[in-house]
């Protein structure tokens, strides 16, 4: 019954603004509890079909026609498909039913090294010590990935099972299990050229990053990989190694021009990934300031409604209050709106506190006396 009654109140999100409240003043876990998508592209099993080709056409960026038509267009416009997408993924699925067979705990036991991934037959330490650097196998193998990130939703291999909470509370109280996790984790982070710096999550450029950015700007059905792969980092208790991976592909793409292909996909799918408002916003700040032409860049904050004042004015933004006390006419508007802006993005980048950047770049400390990964891992308090 209380299943019942709480789909009975949950309202469907009908449009893009009703999706996002990255700008809004109020917690989205004010209205529903915080909570993960996606398979290889994150088309949620409860789409509808209509809903699920008019998605797959949205996420095909792997096509110089949708790249041409995003950059060259004058009325751009968000996604509805991955805002309503992302929603779902940031609010633990309202309205999803749990599966009423007995919970089998296939993605925990997979980890555990009990079971084999299903078609292929693999078990997960063949992966983990035979898998790091055969990117032909990384590259054309498309049934892992939904086993290694898994998420509380379908995905294409339908061999796999989808999470569920109670499975998802035995994975992050199981350290070996997390372990193998991590370890999958900085699999893909080499096979994409990025390495991972320490147990903060933060990363960097690998050794090999020329080679395999060049790759992954080639292959954006890679970018699919990496929204599964950065939902499933949330879902099994590692949130806060999005941030710093996501600001590494932003930088990337829009400031150092090494992943131009991916820009789209970052800002419309990365960062939507972030469970926090404030980091959400950092991120955006960010790339507006970087985006090129800034005319098409489209996640910016709504216009804020001019509130007509003198003395002083108040705006409110969020947690954060930006006050603004005009001097007489020593002060034009113009000049006063710039400032407020900068005030609110150096409080916003202040209150994420999650990266430094210098010069463009991250400033990462790299870790001292690591010799081995899979030692260093075993070294992080889970």
């Amino acid at each position: 019954m209380g299943n019942l009654m709480g789909s009975w109140r949950y309202k469907e999100p009908s449009t893009v603004e009703e999706c996002d409240s990255t700008w809004e003043t109020d917690s989205e876990s004010d209205e529903h509890q915080p909570g993960g998508e996606e398979e290889d592209s994150g088309i949620s099993e409860s789409m509808s079909p209509a809903d699920a080709v008019r998605g797959a056409e949205q996420l095909d960026h792997g096509s110089p026609q949708f790249g041409d038509m995003m950059e060259s267009s004058t009325r751009m416009k968000r996604s509805f498909y991955a805002a309503k997408d992302l929603y779902k993924y940031r609010h633990s699925y309202p309205n999803y039913k749990e599966p009423r067979q007995p919970n089998e705990y296939r993605n925990l036991r997979f980890y555990l090294n009990k079971i084999p991934l299903v078609p292929d037959g693999i078990y997960i330490e063949e992966i983990l010590t035979k898998w790091r650097g055969d990117y032909e196998k990384l590259e054309h193998n498309h049934t892992y990935i939904q086993w290694l990130f898994p998420l509380r939703e379908q995905g294409l291999n339908f061999y796999a099972q989808e999470l569920t909470q109670d499975e998802i509370k035995e994975f992050q109280s199981t350290r070996e299990a997390k372990r193998r996790f991590l370890l999958a984790y900085t699999i893909m982070l080499d096979f994409f050229g990025i390495k991972l710096l320490d147990k903060n999550g933060n990363v960097a450029r690998a050794l090999n990053w020329q080679d395999r950015f060049q790759h992954l700007n080639e292959s954006q059905h890679n970018y699919l990989r990496i929204t599964r792969i950065l939902k499933s980092l949330g879902e099994l208790g590692f949130e806060s190694f999005k941030l710093p991976l996501v600001h590494l592909l932003l930088e990337e793409a829009l400031v150092e021009g090494t992943l131009p292909n991916m820009r789209h996909s970052a800002l419309e799918y990365f960062v939507y990934t972030l469970r926090q408002h404030a980091q959400r916003r950092a991120l955006l700040r960010f790339a507006q300031r970087h985006y090129q032409p800034p005319e098409n860049f489209i996640w910016r904050p709504p216009k804020k409604k001019r509130i007509p004042a003198s003395g002083s004015t108040v705006m409110k933004a969020g947690k954060n209050e930006v006050v603004e006390r005009s001097v007489g006419k020593a002060r034009s508007p113009r000049e006063g709106r710039n400032n407020l802006e900068r005030e609110a993005d150096d409080m916003d980048e202040r209150k994420s506190g999650e990266w430094k950047t210098a010069k463009g770049s991250m400033v990462l400390q790299e870790v001292r006396g690591r010799v081995d990964l899979e030692e260093y891992i075993e070294t992080i308090p889970l």
